[in-house]
């Protein structure tokens, strides 16, 4: 039978109680989140009748998400990390700044600790029988169309079986394979010498593949590359772009298509003399445009908990 107590007073005061609403010590703002979300939680229980035999399965699969560290991989999928981009676009509108390319998420795979180069980096490291050479190339901007000097381009992306290097399941590759980083000079350009990358699915045994089993959802993501864009002078940037041709570009389990993230693959033929694998090659030409700072600072620098790695000497 479907009870409701979450406005007695024996509930109410049990909320303020669990988050120390009142208690006059501890983080006041971390006590009203917690008040907020714990309160949310309770209301569901009583508006969907939520069993304890559902609550404890939650609990239970909350154990599993955190042994199998997938936090990070649930909220791209559930669109967490969307909905964040999307609060942020709209913090953008509301000051009238506008112009820059489009951010996107930023997903759980980046490694810090990348070696920079001057200009251009070549960053397929490891040997990929399964992934043809790509060129990555353009120009950073500011939204005045100028380019940007000093600007560093970080970049990442899986290799022709869909790992990134340093989660590798498989220990084949090196930390920085497939990831690297560049300095702009005083035209902005910058330049990956790398591979084809392909699109990943989540760990078929992992704890976001159970819950997304269970809506029916599947967990697979489109061809991508991942870039930071920062600069001292400008906002930092968060983007990725798709690969042209791929089937799930609409149907990205994390969200993260944008209509101005799909440039046009173009084939291309003398890789031999750029040090490519092959002399037939893919070229993605991809200009940034960063957006000024915001009074003076930048309200991009998300804070969280990212791998790191020491890059050797010849990587």
């Amino acid at each position: 039978m479907s009870v409701t107590v979450f406005e007695t007073k024996e509930v109410q005061e049990l909320l303020k109680a669990a988050a120390n609403l009142n208690g006059g010590n501890g983080n006041a703002r971390f006590q009203q989140v917690v008040h907020r979300l714990l309160g949310d939680l309770f209301k569901a229980i009583d508006d969907l009748d939520i069993t304890p035999d559902e609550v404890w399965a939650g609990v239970n699969y909350l154990n599993k998400l955190g042994q199998d560290g997938e936090a990070a991989l649930l909220a791209a999928g559930l669109g967490l990390e969307k909905y964040l981009d999307i609060r942020m676009d709209a913090q953008d509108k509301a000051v009238g700044l506008d112009g820059g390319t489009p951010r996107t998420i930023e997903g759980p795979l980046y490694v810090a600790g990348a070696p920079v180069r001057d200009g251009l980096s070549k960053i397929d490291l490891d040997e990929d029988a399964g992934a043809g050479p790509l060129v990555i190339r353009g120009t950073v901007k500011g939204t005045d169309g100028k380019p940007v000097a000093n600007a560093v381009v970080e970049c990442w992306h899986a290799n022709s079986n869909g790992f990134y290097s340093h989660f590798d399941p498989t220990g084949a590759q090196t930390d920085f394979n497939l990831r690297g980083a560049v300095k702009t000079g005083a035209d902005g350009k910058y330049e990956f010498r790398t591979l084809m990358p392909v699109g990943y699915g989540c760990p078929p045994q992992g704890a976001t593949q159970q819950l997304l089993d269970g809506l029916g959802r599947h967990g697979n993501r489109p061809a991508h590359v991942h870039f930071f864009v920062t600069s001292g002078d400008h906002r930092k940037l968060t983007t990725q772009f798709n690969i042209e041709g791929d089937p799930l570009i609409w149907d990205d389990f994390a969200y993260a298509t944008r209509e101005e993230l799909i440039p046009h693959v173009v084939e291309k033929t003398g890789g031999a003399a750029l040090g490519l694998k092959t002399d037939a090659y893919k070229h993605i030409e991809f200009d940034f445009t960063l957006t000024p700072l915001l009074q003076g600072r930048d309200n991009q620098i998300v804070q969280r908990q990212r791998a790191a790695a020491e890059a050797t000497a010849t990587a």
